[in-house]
């Protein structure tokens, strides 16, 4: 996959799911926020009509500063 391609992939719950390995209902907790769970920085979903997707390259933004938080942390302790 070839990177324009991947800045503009939308994928679907399941493979969100997949990739980052939370159920569906933490998915909406993290979008939520009146729930203990919200996180501001948890890529939004693009709603298509009765769709909901979400942007390949911000997912994998995401995982990426998750990442490297738990590096900053590491150096820290």
């Amino acid at each position: 996959m070839n990177m324009l391609t991947t800045k503009h992939q939308l994928i679907k719950r399941p493979e969100l799911e997949q990739l980052i390995g939370l159920s569906r209902s933490s998915i909406y907790d993290r979008l939520n926020p009146k729930s203990k769970r919200y996180d501001a920085t948890f890529p939004k979903a693009i709603k298509l009509s009765h769709s909901t997707r979400w942007r390949l390259s911000e997912v994998l933004d995401w995982i990426e500063s998750k990442a490297a938080l738990r590096n900053q942390h590491d150096l820290v302790s």
